[in-house]
This record gives C-alpha cells, sequence and structure tokens, in this order.
C-alpha cells in the first residue's frame, strides 16, 4: 500500500452498530456475561470501554492536594467484536437499519424493535 491510498483512508471514519450509552453484553473474554453501558469507543482500535467491565488496576500519581494517588481500579478497552448490543427487554442481538419515512433508524434483528 503506497503512501497516498493510506493518507485517503485515514480521514474516512469507521461505523460501528455498537453506539456510545448503548447497554451491551459481553459475549467473550475474561468478563464474559456481564452488562454495561458503552462509556467511550477508539475508532482507530475497534476498541470499546464498558463501565464496569475488564477492570484494571492502575498506579495513579497524586495530582492535586485533595486527590489520592496510589492504586486505583479503572475500566479497560475490549474488542469491539466481544460485545452484543441489548434489546429494551435485555436479550442481545444484532443490529439492523430500516428506512422509515425517509429517517433511517437501528433497530434489532432478533425483534424488530427500535434501538
Amino acid at each position: 500500500m503506497n503512501k497516498s491510498n493510506k493518507t485517503a483512508a485515514s480521514h474516512h471514519r469507521k461505523k460501528y452498530k455498537v453506539r456510545e450509552d448503548d447497554q451491551v453484553k459481553v459475549i467473550a473474554g475474561k468478563d464474559k456475561g456481564k452488562i454495561g453501558k458503552v462509556l467511550r469507543i477508539d475508532r482507530k482500535k475497534d476498541r470499546v470501554l464498558v463501565e464496569g467491565v475488564n477492570m484494571v488496576k492502575k498506579a495513579m500519581k497524586k495530582r492535586s492536594q485533595n486527590d489520592r494517588g496510589g492504586i486505583v481500579e479503572i475500566e479497560a478497552s475490549i474488542h469491539i467484536s466481544n460485545v452484543a448490543v441489548l434489546t429494551k427487554s435485555g436479550d442481545p442481538t444484532r443490529v439492523g437499519y430500516s428506512v422509515e419515512n425517509g429517517k433511517k433508524q437501528r433497530i434489532a434483528r432478533k425483534t424488530g424493535e427500535a434501538l
């Protein structure tokens, strides 16, 4: 791949069917079965940060007078392929799209309801 193609491809923003604030279920890995809210999506690395999932210990430096340093537990990202979007009833589903009167809408493949 030559340089000119690489720069053109880097401007394209990846589209995912998972969005921030979606309720997702972890379907693979050490936290399999856990449910949480998507906090952030890293499009460059195809990873998502899910609330309360993949907790790791991190040594934090004291930043201010009232801030306590030491070892804290924070969420680490997991690969986007390891999460499934949940329906309102709490079932994991794949996401599809439907166009109704000019508006594109995300729908649950399992039930057909709007997400």
